[in-house]
């Protein structure tokens, strides 16, 4: 597939725009922490930029079913960018606080909630349908990949200019994606019109379409279970390296890096998966194995082995988000695709906001390494009881009849 100019072009640039979200990521908790901010105040700031999916996430997939998602895509990035270089500027001058890097979270994770869902439901309009899951495993390759290599990237820029040049990295790392958004991706055929009155009225009708479906909304429910109690591992990592185990910096970027390691491991796992196998069972296996993993490193004593630990976390999310993904997309009908890309964006990163807030209250009045425990403890009870249900859930049609066309061996 990455042979194919247009989807090899555009795995490239969201590698290299990945790369400096990546690198972003290490030092914005790592900056406010230096300017004092308590657990409670990063749980904010991961919930100002998951947040908006609440409100705005059913629209975003609105303007990925019906308007140009080139264009979609290329304002909110634009917009984006603004956020690292605005917060460049603040830091050269010495006047950055707190609440200006949580409002920019804001406006970031305003411009997701209406461009993710075009971004995600670009990949099936660029490859064959029997290519999507391989497609979107190969997407979570790259992202994961810029997992390990952008806090990499992080801690040498800190280490050899300041904070300042994460932030100076993000926002060059836009342009290439900005440009292969506006002269690569397709154009949309037909009206780019927001949609009318009449169209937006069948918005919920088409969400509940896909909701009656249980075999795609119990995957939502494993992802949103996993994102409120697992998923603050990494939102809260620099909290425990540096209060619990006393760590630097660097040995954060190491742990994000060993999560993104093994987010890169998973998603070569499973584009070993043919494309129409059930992955149910690989999926909620892995949500569960994730909670383990959220123990584990709350009970882990030793600094070094963070990055180890996180690696299997990393294993553990990608193949049970990513499996999830790949279902959705490739069993819901074409015509809402991006109201059910939406819906697990919804999944993914509401489920964060949420999580975020009610860790960092606990974290602030019990500590972090039993906030953590607690969590993982949580999603392993959930998961079991989610698990049960989803493996009586009956296959789409489509699927299920192609299963039992096989021959058995």
């Amino acid at each position: 597939m990455l042979r194919t100019r247009r989807y090899g072009t555009f795995v490239g640039a969201t590698l290299l725009s990945n790369l400096g979200t990546w690198a972003q990521q290490v030092a914005e908790p790592w900056l406010l922490l230096t300017l004092g901010a308590s657990s409670l105040v990063l749980g904010l700031d991961s919930f100002a930029q998951n947040a908006p999916v609440w409100a705005l996430t059913l629209l975003g997939g609105m303007l990925a079913d019906s308007a140009d998602r080139r264009r979609v895509i290329t304002i909110c990035q634009s917009l984006q960018m603004l956020c690292p270089m605005t917060l460049v500027m603040l830091l050269v001058a010495g006047i950055v606080a707190p609440w200006m890097v949580i409002l920019s979270s804001l406006v970031v994770g305003i411009t997701d909630a209406l461009s993710l869902p075009s971004f995600q439901s670009i990949v099936p309009t660029i490859v064959e349908r029997e290519q999507i899951p391989s497609a979107l495993a190969l997407n979570a390759t790259q992202f994961n990949l810029s997992r390990i290599l952008g806090p990499a990237f992080a801690g040498t820029l800190m280490a050899s200019f300041g904070i300042a040049a994460c932030f100076a990295a993000n926002a060059l790392s836009y342009l290439p994606f900005i440009l292969v958004a506006l002269f690569m991706l397709p154009r949309r055929t037909g009206s780019a019109d927001m949609p009318s009155s009449d169209e937006t009225s069948h918005l919920f009708t088409g969400i509940r379409q896909i909701a009656r479906q249980r075999y795609l909304s119990l995957g939502l429910v494993t992802v949103l279970t996993s994102s409120m109690f697992c998923a603050q591992l990494i939102v809260f990592a620099p909290v425990l390296i540096r209060d619990a185990l006393h760590g630097t910096a660097g040995h954060f970027s190491a742990a994000v890096a060993g999560f993104g390691f093994g987010g890169l491991m998973g998603a070569a796992l499973l584009m070993a998966i043919p494309g129409e196998s059930d992955r149910r069972l690989a999926s909620s296996g892995a949500a569960i194995s994730y909670g383990i993993a959220n123990i584990l490193v709350a009970l882990n004593p030793w600094i070094a082995a963070m990055p180890i630990a996180l690696v299997v976390a990393g294993i553990t999310m990608s193949i049970s988000n990513t499996s999830v993904n790949a279902l959705l997309q490739t069993h819901s009908p074409p015509e809402l695709r991006g109201r059910t890309v939406s819906l697990y964006m919804l999944a993914m990163r509401g489920g964060l906001s949420l999580g975020s807030l009610i860790t960092g209250t606990t974290v602030t009045l019990f500590g972090v390494r039993e906030a953590l425990f607690v969590n993982g403890g949580l999603a392993i009870v959930a998961q079991l009881a989610i698990a049960r249900l989803w493996q009586r859930a009956p296959m789409p049609q489509s699927t299920a009849a192609k299963a039992a066309a096989q021959p058995r061996r």
